[in-house]
């Protein structure tokens, strides 16, 4: 299991305007995921999503707070005892053209880490060769087809099948997709979501997803956890469903509201939430975070800011003073 107990990270911009500013990518996010299970962060792009992906799979520290992996507290070790509990959680990311290099083939890509991983075992040439074929197999390609290509020679689901058999290279318990499916085409998506569904259920991996599509989020772990993120703070955690199906945060009304209706097939949620305002960084940050966005704010809310709780008649644990179930998600016409 890894395990985030108030997870602290802000950036300090640069430049001659803005130098000094200081930009809270993260605001206390505590979290959750189970050997095997899966979680979604969702949120609109800059409210921290990434950042914290970025900070589970070891890419970036973290200013306070506590990541365990295994029951293991990262804080208290040297980076390079840290490095194999990393190594267990490998990034999957959102660009499949810049993630592979121009100049490797699709062989040599695969042997760095399985060169490293053999060294560790004391595996040989042939086994890094026969693994090599078995995660290609695994995401779906034919390794006499793909094996001696270079990036630009495959379409951009080819490429990112290539960076998930990358990532399976060192037998990894999670794997952290960052938007994996935003820069490829639209009938190739479910193809890789399929296939991240897939590896959970075979190998027993864990997926965290990260995504701005509630859709997606919902197909890759219709059981597991699901995270709405607004300017670093968790304001809304509940099991998927429940949080798409009776939403009452208006900031996950707001986003369940903007998801595009089937015209003809069907109806929009009865009470949609539109924000009044766009996303403002510079505003104050006392009270609640959504205030100046928000139709239902009040003076507590600019005054005070509510913290992550589960109140009465409310499954989910949100941040919200007067959490209120609405109407916002499209109905199928042939249930009306």
């Amino acid at each position: 299991m890894i395990t985030g107990n108030g997870i602290t990270k802000t950036f300090r911009q640069r430049g001659s305007v803005l130098a000094g500013r200081e930009v809270h990518a993260l605001r206390g996010v505590d979290f959750a995921i189970a050997k095997g299970g899966s979680a979604s962060f969702i949120g609109e792009s800059g409210c921290g999503k990434t950042t914290l992906g970025r900070i589970i799979a070891g890419l970036e520290t973290y200013d306070a707070g506590e990541i365990s992996i295994g029951g293991t507290p990262m804080s208290g070790l040297k980076p390079k005892q840290r490095q194999p509990h990393f190594r267990k959680i490998q990034m999957i990311h959102q660009d499949p053209y810049s993630a592979l290099n121009p100049t490797r083939t699709v062989h040599q890509t695969l042997q760095a880490p399985l060169a490293l991983r053999a060294k560790q075992t004391g595996r040989s040439r042939q086994w890094m060769d026969e693994r090599a074929a078995e995660v290609l197999s695994l995401v779906g390609l034919d390794p006499d087809t793909v094996l001696s290509r270079y990036p630009h020679q495959l379409s951009g689901g080819m490429r990112q099948r290539v960076v998930i058999a990358r990532a399976l290279t060192v037998d990894p318990e999670m794997l952290v997709a960052d938007e994996a499916v935003s820069m490829i085409d639209v009938s190739l998506r479910l193809g890789i979501l399929a296939l991240l569904k897939d590896l959970r259920e075979r190998l027993g991996v864990s997926v965290l997803f990260i995504t701005h599509d509630v859709a997606t989020a919902r197909y890759i772990g219709g059981d597991s956890e699901l995270y709405v993120i607004y300017r670093g703070q968790v304001v809304e955690r509940g099991p998927v469903d429940t949080v798409i199906a009776d939403p009452v945060h208006p900031y996950t009304q707001s986003l369940l509201s903007a998801i595009p209706v089937l015209h003809g097939l069907e109806l929009p949620g009865e009470q949609p939430v539109v924000p009044l305002a766009s996303l403002d960084e510079s505003q104050p940050d006392t009270g609640c975070l959504f205030t100046r966005r928000c139709p239902f704010h009040t003076d507590r809310c600019a005054g005070e800011r509510p913290l992550l709780r589960v109140t009465e008649d409310v499954p989910q644990e949100h941040a919200c003073f007067y959490p209120e179930r609405r109407s916002v998600v499209a109905r199928p016409m042939s249930e009306v």
